[in-house]
């Protein structure tokens, strides 16, 4: 399957590098200089991952995440110069499942949306142990749907980006058993970096947010302390 990347950068000279490693892997790519341009293209063509540059002209790469994940759960890989945690930070607080510092490594930029797409559109096809016949894994008020990629709380939808939905899947599908940040993220995205620590806690904390009654003193999903999270069998 070719999946049709959306590649949102006004730098013309770091579009020709991803471009070149991306069709060389087979992607469609369609480009944008700007978040206008973007979003444009986003309403248009069926679109499976984004990668998105934060300096645009028009719309900035912040403005474009917000409005994708308002749309759709599709994964987003932010591309940025900016490297401090308070970027990535609120990269990710805006819906986005992963985010590259500039200058990256095409090869791991490639591992990355690899993993992104591999783990998204294919974890849902696959029957979870934990689950019943019809994909639903239940914990407690929450019902995980592996086939619609959706998750509700008392029957209420709750909105999920693709990497909530991932880590989600994985600790519902074995209730009680603690993971590492380590196995979380390697599972997740792929090969895990140090820096993927706070990346790790901010997706956690985001899940939290959604799924909670009371974040501060969580019902579901545990912090383990010198060990990792577990989600706690109801």
């Amino acid at each position: 399957m070719n999946f049709n990347i959306l590649l949102a950068e006004d730098d013309e000279d770091i579009v020709k590098l991803i471009k070149l490693y991306l069709e060389n892997d087979s992607f469609n790519i369609f480009w944008a200089k700007n978040g206008v341009e973007a979003l444009e293209i986003f309403g248009k063509e069926k679109i499976d991952l984004a990668l998105v540059d934060i300096m645009m002209p028009c719309m900035n790469g912040y403005e474009l995440t917000k409005n994708i994940r308002a749309k759709s759960n599709i994964p987003i890989v932010i591309l940025s110069a900016a490297h401090l945690d308070s970027d990535k930070i609120l990269g990710l607080n805006l819906g986005a499942d992963d985010y590259l510092v500039k200058p990256f490594n095409p090869l791991e930029l490639i591992a990355r949306i690899n993993a992104q797409l591999r783990r998204f559109y294919h974890l849902g096809n696959v029957n979870s142990p934990g689950g019943n016949e019809d994909g639903k894994i239940v914990v407690g008020d929450l019902t995980l749907d592996t086939h619609q990629l959706t998750l509700e709380k008392r029957g209420q939808p709750i909105s999920l980006t693709a990497t909530e939905y991932k880590i989600l899947v994985m600790l519902m599908k074995s209730p009680g058993r603690v993971f590492t940040k380590m196995q979380i993220y390697e599972e997740v995205n792929g090969d895990y970096y140090v820096t993927d620590d706070n990346t790790m806690m901010v997706h956690i904390s985001n899940l939290r947010d959604k799924i909670e009654d009371d974040a501060k003193n969580p019902r579901y999903i545990k912090t383990v302390r010198g060990l990792g999270y577990k989600i706690e069998r109801q």
